[in-house]
Formats: C-alpha cells, sequence, structure tokens
C-alpha cells in the first residue's frame, strides 16, 4: 500500500496525494484537511495550518538520537499496526545514520482497528516510568520486533518484554494497572488529529526554526531523508 517516492519537489509532496495512504484510517471524530470542491488534492494552506497544532517537545516526551538535532521527526504511532512496524526500523537508520536528526514517539493508537494498541502504549510509558528513557526505546524496538501487527500479540507478551529488556517487573505491572497514563495517551492522539493525523504511522517535521514538514505513512528510507534534506536546506 506504501508507495515509494522518486522526488520531494516541495516540502507538502509527501503528503499530497497521499492522506489516506497510512496504513489504517482513523475516524474517531477527526476530519481530513479541506479539499478544494472537486480537485481530489489537500488544501496546502489548511495543512500547514493543522501542523502548526502540533504539541511541542517537552520532558515528557520519548527522544532518540540528537537532542539537540537540526530536524526534529516527531512521530505519532499504533504499536499494532503493521506500517509503523515497518517505519519503526526505518526510523532506527534515519537516527543511526544522521546526527541532525533527533526522533520523537508520541501515541495515536486507532482503537476501532486495533484494540490492544491503547494498552501497549500503556507499557510503553510504563517501561519509561520503571525503567527512563532508555528502557523505553528498548521496550518498543522489542514490541515491534515480535508483534505480528493487527491485534497479533497476545497481552501476555508485555510482562515478558519487560522482563526481556531488564526491568522491575512487579513495578511495571504496577504501573499498568494504575491508570496515569490514560489521559496522556489520549492527549497525544487528539493532537495527532489535530495536526491533521488520519492515520498511522504520522509524523511532523519541525526544524529548528520551527519549520514544519508533513510526513504521511511508512515511508521508506530514501524518501525520509529526502525530506530532511529539504527541511535543512530551507
Amino acid at each position: 500500500m506504501e508507495k515509494k517516492f522518486e522526488k520531494i519537489a516541495t516540502p507538502l509532496s509527501v503528503v499530497l496525494g497521499a492522506i489516506f495512504i497510512a496504513g489504517a484510517i482513523y475516524w474517531g471524530g477527526a476530519k481530513a484537511p479541506a479539499v478544494p470542491n472537486g480537485a481530489g488534492a489537500p488544501d496546502e494552506k489548511a495543512i500547514q495550518q493543522a501542523l502548526e497544532n502540533v504539541a511541542p517537545v517537552t520532558a515528557e516526551d520519548h527522544v532518540r538520537g540528537n537532542p539537540n538535532a537540526e530536524v526534529t521527526i516527531i512521530e505519532y504511532a499504533d504499536t499494532e499496526c503493521p506500517f509503523c512496524k515497518q517505519f519503526h526500523e526505518t526510523m532506527k537508520r534515519v537516527v543511526d545514520t544522521n546526527q541532525n536528526v533527533a526522533w520523537v514517539y508520541r501515541h495515536f493508537p486507532l482503537d476501532q482497528l486495533h484494540a490492544k494498541a491503547r494498552s501497549e502504549a500503556v507499557a510503553l510509558e510504563c517501561a519509561n516510568e520503571v525503567g527512563g528513557n532508555d528502557a523505553f526505546w528498548k521496550y518498543a524496538d522489542r514490541l515491534y520486533e515480535v508483534t505480528p501487527s493487527n491485534d497479533g500479540l497476545e497481552a501476555t507478551e508485555l510482562p515478558k518484554i519487560a522482563a526481556y529488556v531488564g526491568l522491575d517487573t512487579q513495578a511495571f505491572a504496577s504501573c499498568q494497572q494504575s491508570g496515569r497514563y490514560d489521559a496522556h495517551i489520549e492527549a497525544e492522539a487528539q493532537n495527532a488529529i489535530a495536526t491533521g493525523g488520519q492515520g498511522t504511522p504520522w509524523s511532523v517535521v519541525v526544524t529548528k526554526d520551527g519549520k514544519k514538514y508533513p510526513l504521511s505513512g511508512g515511508q521508506p528510507y530514501e524518501a525520509v531523508q529526502q525530506l530532511i534534506e529539504t527541511a535543512l536546506k530551507n
């Protein structure tokens, strides 16, 4: 379903005609960016306006790569989305090969499609609570590695992943049952919608001077790199 982009001619070309490319569509009251009557293409001005709603990166965010990078890619993801699984590997490669990029992971569980995604988002937050940012990313890497996607991961695997990455499993289990991250996860999902996200993975590329670019779907490494280069030049 994902389409490789041979050329990124404008900052918005990754998303034009591709708002619905993402692996799953979220219909929970979200509205698509405005489309000119009969044009069949997204309204660039409306897309850009929506991108301005992205919540600033704070100490509560989960950051991988150079925190002082020139470009930050804020990803809104669903752990049971197969395209997020694919894109997770792409983004690992991006930050491993580019010192100018920071990767921020936020939650966007698509409840109508993936009933298990929200509890997995809780598990990720609990990994962070128990073990810190490094544990969050180790847990995320392992979760994406073992899930078959599309609600294929059994809930009994979540504490096993916690043990695998070296977490205190009792503290992890207590956190899972606490409910204290429910509002946080929902706030991130709503922010994804406010920025124009209608499916996963949905990302917003932000430069140090505040320019913002949309990145829709599980784009390949080459397309992400090209958009990073575009962001750095503009």
